[in-house]
């Protein structure tokens, strides 16, 4: 597969010439603070997601939502509806007159209390329901899917776990970053020089799980805890055993997007980066992706693991992949309820 760039050219994305790796990429826009000043304040919302399952979503509504298209945004491993990404998608996204709901995994953004159990990375049912309720309750007639690495493995999961059913009003699918074969994720993850992304994680995963220990008592033996020291570790003692996998490696195959990919029945875009330290690029070649003509890859030349920062001008802030995901979504809508046609109008 051949890098693609969209159609005009301000939609090439060219990294901050200060930037100089994936490295300084990523962690350069994971510290960098930003400020959304013209963003109102979220409402809070739970969903129902199962009998033991409540998550949480911060949302900003538009006046006469329903006639507004909306845009559902899933955050990576450990993240939450705080984290810069997804606030940014909602500033870009709001200006642009969608409804967005920022919806945080079970246990994520301070919602431990909420669920009896915990999230892994093919959970795709919990933003089904999600859907299911903004379509059904709130009657929203466009809904876009953005997520952002393990949130853009859930989001491709769930294009392909729909299939030919997809509702008609869910529109359009975004991944940035994902996790789309976990195992090839986890071993890249592994490599000397990814300690400090592999450290990060697992720091955050042994402290939500002391939380969660401590709001449930006896519900998670937390004795092997001390003994892990990777993230393949963490899915063998907790992940894959809690929701019923035989080990971290049949609970990667399972719930890897690249699975399903081939049954993405609506339009679908996938952003990465060929210098993202821990995605390979080789999975988005993958056969699977190649064949189905309603997904759309792009490689970058940089960007490292959900970065894409192009540096700031007056009328940009320079987070490439946030303006593209709005950008492909805005394409996509499908606010009519009864319109099938869903070829993708590029802008």
């Amino acid at each position: 597969m051949e890098k693609q760039v969209m159609s005009h050219d301000d939609d090439v994305f060219i990294p901050a010439r200060h930037i100089k790796s994936g490295h300084v990429m990523t962690l350069f826009t994971w510290a960098r603070l930003r400020n959304f000043q013209k963003l109102p304040t979220p409402v809070s919302r739970y969903f129902d997601v199962a009998d033991d399952a409540r998550v949480l979503a911060h949302c900003y509504w538009q006046t006469n939502k329903q006639e507004r298209p909306t845009l559902l945004a899933l955050h990576g491993l450990e993240g939450s509806s705080d984290a810069h990404y997804m606030r940014g998608l909602a500033d870009k996204a709001y200006r642009r007159g969608f409804n967005v709901v920022l919806l945080n995994q079970r246990n994520c953004g301070g919602t431990e209390h909420l669920s009896s159990g915990l999230y892994h990375s093919g959970l795709s049912e919990d933003p089904r329901e999600v859907i299911n309720e903004l379509i059904t309750l709130d009657h929203l007639k466009s809904v876009s899917v953005v997520g952002y690495s393990l949130g853009g493995n859930l989001a491709l999961r769930l294009a392909g776990d729909y299939g030919i059913e997809t509702p008609p009003e869910v529109s359009s699918f975004c991944a940035v970053s994902p996790t789309m074969d976990l195992a090839a994720c986890v071993d890249a993850l592994e490599r000397k020089s990814n300690l400090i992304y592999q450290w990060n994680f697992v720091r955050n995963l042994k402290k939500r799980m002391r939380r969660k220990a401590r709001l449930m008592p006896g519900a998670f033996d937390l004795g092997k805890l001390s003994s892990v020291k990777t993230v393949r570790e963490f899915d063998d003692a907790f992940t894959a055993p809690y929701h019923g996998f035989l080990d971290a490696a049949d609970y990667y195959y399972r719930a890897s997007s690249l699975r399903v990919v081939k049954s993405i029945s609506v339009p679908t875009l996938i952003v990465t980066a060929d210098d993202d330290p821990f995605i390979p690029t080789e999975q988005f070649r993958h056969p699977s992706v190649e064949a189905n003509h309603m997904v759309r890859v792009i490689i970058t030349h940089g960007g490292g693991h959900c970065g894409f920062f192009a540096g700031k001008n007056s009328d940009f802030d320079g987070y490439w992949a946030e303006q593209s995901a709005v950008k492909f979504s805005e394409s996509n809508i499908t606010i009519q309820p009864n319109k099938t046609d869903r070829t993708v109008i590029e802008t």
